[in-house]
Formats: C-alpha cells, sequence, structure tokens
C-alpha cells in the first residue's frame, strides 16, 4: 500500500492568512500575487449555533456502498438575493461566513456531509471494514467538507476569473489537498465546481467544495478494478491515444485536454496532466501556471458553445490517499446535460437505473464543436484585451 507522498511546493508569491471562524471552523484566505488587499483580516464577531453533529454513514448490501444521511444540509441557504449572499465578503447588514473582503478564501462548510469529526468510536476502522458486506451497517461520516470561494463577486464561475485569479484557485487546491490527505479517517480528497441551477446549485456565487471522503469512492473502486484488469500503463495510454486521435480540445506542454472515446454526456470533456500526478499536491508550480490558462481557456470555450452560460460539473479525480498513487492520475472530467441551446438530457431507466448509458452525440462530433468553441472565445478575449490596452 502506498501513500500520500509528503512532497508539495508552495507557491510563495500567494500569501496565505489563517483564522478560525465563530464556531470553531477554520478559515484561510489566499490573496493573489498582485493583491491590493491589507494583510490584517478582521475576526469574525457572529453569534453562532453550535455546529451539526456529524452525520452517519448506512451500507447499502446490495452495492457495497456508503451512504451519508446529513440531515443538516436540509436546512442550508436556497439561491439567496446578492445582498444576503453568505459568501461575500461581511458587512454589518450581512453578517457572512467571510469576514473581510479576499481575493480566494477556503473554510470548512457549515452543513458538512461528512465532519467535523474526523474520529470517534464509531469512526470506519480502515478500508477492509469498509469492504465488509452485513445488514443495518452504520459507521459516523468522519472526514471534513470546505468551500472554496473564487472571488468575492456575487455571480461568476471559474471561467469569469482572471488567468491570476484562476491560478490562485489552483493553489488552495494543491494546498487543501496536500493538508486534508494528512488528516486522520480521510481516503479520498475531491475537489470540484457544480455550476448552474440545473446541477442543483444553491448559491450564485463563484464557488466550488472540496470532499474528503472516509472511503475510496465507488467510482475511484471501479477504476482500481480497471487498473488490476488492464495494468498500470492504462492512464499513459489513455493519454497517448487520444493524443494521436481526433478528439482533443487543447494541449500544451503539461496538460492535454479531450473528448473522451466513451463520452456518456452532450459535453464531457477530460483533461489529464502529461506525467504520473496522483494528486494536485504534486503538481509543479509550472504545471498550475499552464493550468491556470488551459483550464480557464477551456471552460470559457465550453460558455461560449450557447448564448446562456453552460451548467456543468468540474470534477478533480485524485488519487486515493493510501492506494495506487503510482497508478491512478488526476484527471479533470467536466460534464452538462446540455445537448441543446434549451434541452437538457435527464438520467432516464436505463442510465438512473441500471447505469447503462446511451449517448446522444458522436464524440468526435462533440470535439469538433466544442474545439470550434474554444477558439472562438480565445479569440474574442483576445480582441478584448487589444481593446484595453489601446484605451
Amino acid at each position: 500500500m502506498n501513500t500520500a507522498s509528503p512532497a508539495f511546493v508552495a507557491d510563495t508569491r500567494i500569501a496565505r492568512q489563517q483564522h478560525v471562524l465563530a464556531d470553531g471552523r477554520e478559515l484561510i484566505y489566499f490573496d493573489d500575487p498582485d493583491t491590493a488587499l491589507p494583510p490584517d483580516r478582521a475576526p469574525d464577531l457572529r453569534e453562532l449555533e453550535p455546529r451539526p453533529a456529524t452525520a452517519s454513514m448506512r451500507q447499502d448490501p446490495l452495492t457495497g456502498e456508503w451512504v451519508s444521511i446529513a440531515a443538516s444540509r436540509q436546512n442550508r441557504v436556497f439561491l439567496p438575493p446578492a445582498h444576503l449572499d453568505p459568501l461575500a465578503p461581511s458587512t454589518p447588514e450581512n453578517p457572512s461566513e467571510v469576514p473581510s473582503n479576499y481575493d480566494v478564501v477556503v473554510f470548512e462548510n457549515k452543513s458538512p456531509s461528512f465532519g467535523p469529526l474526523l474520529t470517534d468510536a464509531d469512526a470506519p476502522d480502515g478500508l477492509a471494514d469498509l469492504a465488509a458486506i452485513g445488514l443495518g451497517r452504520t459507521r459516523t461520516s468522519v472526514g471534513r467538507c470546505e468551500v472554496v470561494c473564487f472571488s468575492p463577486e456575487h455571480e461568476g464561475s471559474f471561467a469569469s476569473l482572471s488567468v491570476t485569479r484562476a491560478r490562485t484557485v489552483i493553489e488552495a487546491w494543491a494546498e487543501r489537498t496536500h493538508a486534508l490527505s494528512r488528516l486522520p479517517g480521510v481516503e479520498q480528497v475531491f475537489p470540484f465546481e457544480n455550476r448552474g441551477e440545473e446541477i442543483g446549485v444553491t448559491l450564485r456565487h463563484p464557488h466550488g467544495q472540496i470532499y474528503s471522503y472516509p472511503y475510496v469512492t465507488p467510482r475511484t473502486q471501479r477504476l482500481v478494478e480497471s487498473l488490476d484488469s488492464y495494468g498500470p500503463t492504462l492512464f499513459a495510454d489513455i493519454l497517448a491515444s487520444e493524443q494521436a486521435g481526433d478528439r482533443v480540445i487543447l494541449s500544451g506542454e503539461h496538460w492535454t485536454a479531450f473528448v473522451p472515446f466513451a463520452a456518456r454526456w452532450p459535453i464531457e470533456v477530460h483533461m489529464l496532466p502529461h506525467r504520473q500526478l496522483p494528486d494536485f499536491a504534486e503538481t509543479t508550480l509550472a504545471e498550475r501556471d499552464e493550468l491556470a490558462v488551459l483550464y480557464r481557456r477551456l471552460l470559457r470555450g465550453i460558455d461560449a458553445l450557447y448564448p446562456t452560460p453552460t451548467p456543468y460539473i468540474a470534477a478533480w479525480h485524485q488519487a486515493p490517499v493510501h492506494l495506487r498513487r503510482d497508478d491512478i492520475r488526476l484527471m479533470l472530467q467536466v460534464t452538462s446535460p446540455r445537448r441543446a441551446e434549451s434541452r437538457l438530457k435527464y438520467l432516464a431507466g436505463s442510465e438512473a437505473a441500471m447505469g447503462a448509458w446511451i449517448g446522444d452525440v458522436l464524440p468526435e462530433q462533440a470535439a469538433a464543436t466544442i474545439r470550434d468553441a474554444v477558439l472562438r472565445a480565445a479569440a474574442e478575449d483576445a480582441a478584448a484585451d487589444a481593446g484595453k490596452a489601446l484605451a
């Protein structure tokens, strides 16, 4: 069993400010290299209720999967008006989750699916304990869930950030992956962004989340089975095959994005690093620098497919903390149910009940459409930048 590497190189141009919220939750400010913000930050002076009790997990004996029952999440805020945005910098009229103005900020979720406990008497006792099958099995949903605010603005997404700000967000992902992987009871760390009300987003503020699970997720367990069958070169061979084909969307020195051979969703793009990297924590500064440019460009292209912004889930799959880190490669999977300007793909009986997918769009045609949109968006951005330079 190989474990998380201690290798992590922080970008010293990005300052960190560590604080504690009124109810004991951790909060960290990440400042852009060219920030105009002062180093001092206000304390959280709110009077808050105690944090909810840690949820409990129940095992489905038919699949072996664990389901966290987090009833406290029913009370979370739903699409508030801008003046009551809980992720905006705090004001007297809106005592929000973030006491001061910020560039990027990360804090523990107020209503987590996992945590705040990291261990207790009924916590999982390792992966073997979780793999056993039985009736009525429960465990404490230990772990941690964090919110990553990309900007103090009320609306937007990763695509609406500057390259500098995108780089700060990526630095936060890398540092938090490094820190969360070292918490007791954490088996896998998952950064992601849900974008759009069609996906189920409850806050319009540009943000993502990081889940730290007490188990290896079902999707990753299936990946391990594929590695066992195919061999340890699976990711390298997928990358080489896609780079030689006609589904590549964009590529740089360190990363390549492509529509996968067996795409399930009408819009689906994967991105892989060019070398074996188990997670964000082991990326170099150069890899993070290029990713800020390419990932932003990719999402701006996906937004350019239609006149209105595209709903999506941007999922950063990382290797488990203690399993197959030499074989499982960091991988982005962006998926959207949008199959036309005013139509969404809903999971019907075959997909939702049986997990048997039927694709609506030929992957090669989807790649050509997305590639054209990426080029179009890049040209529009270049023209806008030229206009600003002349102004």
